[in-house]
């Protein structure tokens, strides 16, 4: 019985020092990179994203300290944004001026804005009608996105821009049109939040394919 006892403390206390082990792997930061992150964001993001990434630097740059923003795009998603940069808007390709060390290093910055997970229901096909999402787009969504996604400034983003099509998936962009993003002009657009719009799911599905269709354009 006293063997018993003493395997069943041994047990407890490595599980205790697993989990302890592991929840400082979750939360363990790594600050010489954000540190760096943080010197390159002031130096080529701050005119456009601002000071704390809210879109409100001189320029055109959106909001990108957003946490529905933050938890529908990885870390993967940001480095290939950064990197090659959006067409047609005035968002350039760092890749050719940024090492690849560099980009990693603001993207840990921008990660460190993310406070919390954002849970976004998202479908697992997303398929509609363009023509029915064309009609939907052209009278909620032209007016801050511009008729052909072309954007318009301080008002909605790029979405005809070859990169953003490439680099954001249907589900990004489903989550971006129902959820909307905090803080900024984008409200939220699913049926039963509280947003002006109150599209259903299938709608959502009809204005994403639509948007999609820009890429051929």
């Amino acid at each position: 019985m006293k063997k018993l006892l003493i395997g069943i403390y041994i047990l407890v206390t490595i599980g205790i020092i697993v989990v302890v082990s592991n929840s400082g792997l979750l939360t363990k930061k790594d600050h010489k990179a954000i540190d760096a992150g943080e010197r390159i964001y002031n130096q080529q993001c701050f005119a456009c994203h601002g000071e704390n990434g809210k879109g409100e630097g001189a320029k055109e740059g959106t909001a990108i300290n957003n946490q529905h923003f933050l938890s529908v795009f990885s870390d993967k998603d940001l480095f290939n944004q950064v990197k090659y940069g959006r067409e047609g808007t005035v968002m350039p390709a760092y890749g050719a001026n940024l090492s690849e060390e560099d980009l990693k290093h603001l993207v840990a910055y921008i990660r460190n804005w993310q406070t919390k997970s954002v849970d976004q229901d998202v479908p697992k096909n997303i398929s509609g009608n363009p023509e029915n999402g064309q009609k939907l787009y052209k009278l909620y969504c032209a007016n801050c996105h511009g008729f052909e996604g072309v954007g318009k400034k301080k008002m909605g983003t790029v979405l005809a821009s070859p990169q953003y099509l490439r680099y954001t998936s249907d589900k990004q962009i489903w989550a971006s049109t129902a959820y909307g993003r905090e803080d900024t002009r984008m409200g939220p657009s699913l049926k039963g939040l509280e947003g002006v719009r109150q599209f259903s799911e299938s709608q959502i599905n009809d204005i994403v394919t639509y948007i999609r269709t820009f890429q051929n354009k």
